[in-house]
């Protein structure tokens, strides 16, 4: 009986193990790249995945009258191993429709670089992962690209997850390589999701610049969030901010659809920021 009772509480001890384990190893399955903010808010994840994105971004009306700009664009992104990941950032077509600037459009600037996870302990289900990428001014002068001579950004990704409740920040700096045609910027974005079903992971996120030096641009006192870098005369120390609503779905396995809304909470100068749409796809190969 003794002997019984023995066998029947390790057996149980050891289903408990395997489970904690399993949950240990499995919490990024649950985890989600953010939404927001696609250009500088990196997941600190190395996974391989392509993913298209669709912005529709809605200017303030203080700032060339308002009006909006639309981009297409496709990130891609290659795991070498679990914790090394080439990544390409930023392309894509970017349409203007304002009254201060007119109609325009064109192909924006291309950034690629590397990110490594320096720390990754599923147990404990926390990731951090410094990067970097270089933005080759590549895109059309019609909609703010192609100027400059690229602007390089460092950055440190991290997250940490309790089951299905998961918190991720990014924070970086861009330094120009021309500091007459572009400005440096610190940004700094967090997210919070929750996996309540694979159908829907609800979010909320932060994200914000500070501009950090005067380029030799244009005379406003902001610069252009993550989209465009103005290279504007008077915009040292200010800050734009926005806070955004969302959710992902796990339409399969390895296909997300993503959706958020964000709004600007930080007028600090020629505020750029209405509100903005975002979708997107994350397929993982």
């Amino acid at each position: 009986m003794n002997a019984s009772r023995i066998s029947l509480a390790t057996a149980t001890l050891a289903t408990i193990g395997l489970a904690a384990t399993a949950v240990a190893q499995d919490w990024t399955a649950q985890a989600i790249a953010p939404v927001t903010n696609p250009i500088f808010f990196e997941s600190p994840l190395a996974q391989s995945e392509v993913r298209p994105i669709f912005m529709h971004h809605r200017l303030d009306s203080g700032f060339v009258g308002g009006g909006s700009v639309n981009v297409y664009a496709v990130q891609l992104r290659y795991a070498v191993n679990d914790r090394l990941a080439i990544i390409a950032t930023k392309d894509g077509f970017i349409e203007t429709d304002t009254p201060g600037i007119g109609n325009r459009d064109g192909w924006g600037d291309l950034a690629a670089g590397l990110k490594y996870a320096i720390y990754k302990d599923d147990e404990k289900q926390t990731v951090v992962t410094p990067g970097v990428t270089v933005s080759i001014p590549t895109g059309s002068m019609e909609v703010f690209q192609g100027d400059g001579s690229g602007v390089i950004n460092a950055f440190i990704s991290a997250s940490k997850g309790w089951d299905s409740l998961h918190l991720t920040g990014n924070i970086g700096v861009q330094v120009p390589l021309d500091s007459d045609k572009d400005n440096s910027n610190l940004h700094y974005s967090v997210m919070l999701d929750y996996y309540t079903c694979k159908w829907f992971i609800p979010f909320v996120a932060f994200n914000a610049f500070t501009t950090l030096s005067d380029g030799a641009g244009l005379g406003i006192n902001s610069d252009g969030f993550d989209l465009i870098n103005f290279g504007s005369s008077a915009a040292s120390g200010t800050t734009q901010g926005a806070i955004g609503f969302g959710f992902r779905s796990r339409l399969i396995e390895n296909l997300d659809l993503g959706f958020a809304y964000e709004v600007g909470v930080i007028d600090d100068g020629d505020d750029i920021y209405k509100d903005r749409f975002t979708v997107d796809l994350v397929w993982r190969f």
